[in-house]
């Protein structure tokens, strides 16, 4: 809103800093962050009146958790969605169509999550949504998004590591980079299982891709590196620094012991935020070197269940891998904390094939 706005003005005097793509990300995420840390105690207060006795705790889950996660109120997704999309329509670009598909997959994988959320609590079970289902609305929103966002940027899928090399997957690609999507959003609910733990590390991976979309975004950058420059993709550094500000707003809260919970709605639209804009940049493969921490988590619970269902026996003491280390006898914030770290080694890792070409 405020870029149109200046733009109408033709960016007069001190407005001359919206033209700048950094100046108005840097303004996203302080924007985001000031809004969530405003709205967190009232819209808190107000999931525990609605929700009484909070998320439902699985019962074969640690033990630990049946007593300092009972009565955590869930859903605070929403708090971060309410952050990020205000934060990012009043800084985008409104012509750039790589930010609203990205948006659509967010608050369509948000609303699933809600949905799954909601059908938890109203029915005191961790069950939800029936899993297909969730899947099936998944797949009908990233093929939507990957559609639009195909017919702007093609359907090659470029190579890390190589000089602005590819493959052309025609249609197939559609099916590919939804597939990026669905996975990327399963993947961070999966990891979403500790207090803090899917948090830092979407943020970790929202400033990582928003140094990639800004250099991807620029031509005389994206040559210099060798990668294949989108044009307009350079926004989407707004988009992600307003998941950066509503993401540690939201920690603010959610750092042990968590005050709320994100919840499906949170972590599904998160993750599938991720997949949208590693589709938009080209770095569908990069995604799963930054988000590794994400695919490790993923990867755990398919292990775990085709090991089980094949033998009877588990590979590991409990899936996701996070619970598996709380069985060990690490404490939450070791896990937590030990994550992160990985998380911003994956990270650098993700920005070095940057340049390796």
């Amino acid at each position: 809103m405020f870029y149109e706005l200046a733009q109408a003005l033709d960016f007069p005097g001190i407005l001359n800093l919206i033209r700048y793509l950094s100046f108005r990300a840097g303004a996203a995420a302080l924007t985001a962050l000031v809004i969530g840390l405003l709205i967190g105690p009232k819209f808190i207060g107000w999931l525990r009146l609605k929700q009484g006795k909070g998320q439902p705790i699985r019962e074969d889950g640690p033990a630990s958790h049946l007593i300092t996660k009972k009565g955590t109120p869930t859903m605070g997704g929403l708090m971060i969605l309410a952050a990020m999309t205000l934060s990012t329509l009043l800084w985008m670009d409104f012509s750039n169509r790589y930010t609203w598909a990205c948006l659509f997959v967010t608050l369509g994988f948000g609303l699933i999550g809600f949905l799954d959320d909601y059908d938890k609590v109203t029915k005191r079970s961790h069950k939800g949504v029936s899993g297909k289902v969730r899947l099936l609305l998944e797949f009908a929103i990233a093929m939507m998004a990957v559609f639009a966002i195909s017919q702007m940027s093609g359907t090659m899928l470029y190579l890390p590591f190589l000089k602005d090399a590819g493959l052309e997957l025609g249609l197939f690609y559609i099916l590919f980079a939804a597939t990026v999507i669905v996975g990327s959003g399963n993947a961070v609910n999966l990891t979403d299982g500790l207090d803090g733990l899917a948090t830092m590390p979407v943020i970790i991976a929202a400033l990582t891709f928003a140094v990639i979309a800004y250099l991807v975004g620029n031509a005389l950058f994206a040559d210099y590196l060798g990668v294949h420059h989108v044009l307009g993709a350079g926004d989407l550094a707004v988009f992600c620094a307003a998941i950066i500000g509503a993401g540690l707003a939201f920690l603010w809260y959610n750092a042990p012991p968590a005050a709320v919970f994100m919840g499906d709605t949170g972590s599904l639209a998160l993750g599938g935020a991720l997949g949208s804009i590693a589709v938009v940049t080209n770095h569908e493969i990069v995604l799963a070197i930054v988000g590794g921490l994400f695919v490790l988590e993923a990867v755990s619970v398919i292990v775990q269940v085709a090991s089980y269902k094949a033998t009877g026996k588990r590979v590991f003491r409990m899936a996701p891998i996070h619970h598996h280390f709380e069985h060990l006898g690490w404490s939450e914030p070791t896990v937590v904390i030990r994550f992160w770290i990985i998380s911003l080694v994956l990270a650098l890792a993700g920005l070095s094939t940057l340049k390796l070409r």
